[in-house]
């Protein structure tokens, strides 16, 4: 006689709720195993937000070169073409001058910035954004414009409520036309003063000098950076026979807060793999149990015409239930309790479906896997043996 598959979830959870000590602590041990897993995932997705946040909040990644003159000649804009025909794993180089942080005037307004002369990529090699207007065009360097772009925090500073492009703003005693506007964004230290970029044609004509103070290099992945330095920093060594070469990236920190993460993750993992195969012992033990007791029972069912595979199907249908209720508790206990803690220290935290899916995938195969070899133990029991022994 066959048996529905209504009659077979009735059955099956009549007999959960008929050994709910078993039951419950078959649960528990889920409940476990998934909070851990699904805490490693929760404590990795927050840690990859915080360091997304912070990367954000800077500049692009990027390895700066500062050349020092010592007895070799000075560093020109040559350098760095030198570098970009031999370094490989860049994906954009600029220079920049550093002019000098001085006062800038718009009518009777003041504002201090930081004063930089840049060549063409620089908003490539930044990652700033333009917000407003343009950036340097080729013919500004060839025709030594003086045009400038600001970024917002000098344009609040000196602009409020009002559009800044084509305004005239006074600085290095020069006069320069407004044509841009890019994102305000700060490296790891510094404090806001605003900035301002001219093009470093138009300050070497200024100033008389084709030197340059640095060359910025942005990779392509946060790996390649000790890499660049060490390329960057050999070659132009070589090229510069006697100046003094220093390497350095505006990441260092975050980069070692990956590395933690990264191990932290991996030890974390392996708790939360341990723990699951724990669940996964006791739920296997907790069939065993289950089945030896369960014999008269089997052997009843067997002899009025239930089948094999009905058998397997109970104990894998309880074994399901169970894991569902001790995981969705699992997923929920630990969403609750991140958010709490992701609003007491200001965390950057979202639910993600992809994690819970992960983690009730992986309570499902634990307790699966865990009560196959006992249910199939039980499904092949004989069913006069089965009332004999019992």
């Amino acid at each position: 006689m066959s048996v529905s598959l209504q009659d077979l979830v009735v059955l099956t959870f009549k007999s959960l709720f008929s050994n709910r000590v078993r039951s419950s602590l078959t649960t528990l041990g889920v409940f476990m195993g998934v909070a851990a897993v699904n805490a490693t995932l929760q404590v990795s997705n927050i840690s990859r937000a915080v360091i997304a946040k912070q990367l954000a909040e800077r500049e692009a990644p990027q390895v700066s070169v500062y050349l020092s003159e010592a007895t070799g000649r000075q560093p020109k804009l040559e350098d760095m073409e030198f570098l970009q025909k031999r370094i490989k794993n860049a994906q954009v180089m600029s220079a920049y001058d550093y002019v000098m942080s001085e006062q800038v005037i718009f009518q009777n307004r003041i504002s201090k910035a930081l004063i930089l002369a840049v060549s063409q990529n620089y908003l490539l090699t930044s990652g700033r954004k333009l917000l407003k207007g343009r950036f340097f065009d080729a013919a500004d360097f060839v025709n030594y414009r003086p045009v400038a772009v600001i970024d917002k925090f000098l344009e609040d500073k000196l602009f409020p409520g009002e559009n800044p492009i084509g305004k005239l703003i006074f600085t290095s005693e020069r006069l320069f036309l407004i044509v841009g506007v890019m994102e305000t964004k700060l490296n790891v230290g510094e404090q806001p003063q605003g900035s301002l970029l001219m093009p470093i044609s138009t300050y070497s004509a200024m100033s008389g000098s084709q030197s340059i103070d640095e060359i910025s290099i942005r990779p392509y992945t946060l790996k390649d950076m000790k890499k660049l330095e060490e390329s960057a920093t050999q070659l132009l060594k070589q090229r510069l026979s006697g100046s003094d070469i220093y390497a350095s990236n505006n990441v260092e920190d975050i980069i070692q807060q990956q590395e933690t993460l990264e191990l932290a993750t991996r030890g974390l993992i392996a708790v939360g793999i341990i723990s699951l195969l724990i669940a996964g012992v006791g739920i296997a033990n907790i069939t065993i149990a289950s089945v030896i007791e369960r014999t008269a029972e089997i052997g009843v069912r067997r002899a009025v015409g239930a089948t094999k595979l009905e058998i397997l199907q109970q104990f894998i249908l309880e074994a399901v239930i169970l894991s569902l209720v001790g995981g969705i508790a699992a997923i929920i206990s630990v969403h609750g309790l991140t958010l709490v803690i992701a609003d007491t220290f200001n965390l950057p935290y979202r639910f993600e479906s992809q994690t819970a899916v992960l983690s009730l995938s992986s309570a499902l195969l634990v307790g699966m896997g865990a009560c196959f070899l006992p249910a199939m133990r039980a499904s092949q029991l004989d069913p006069v043996k089965a009332l004999r022994e019992s």
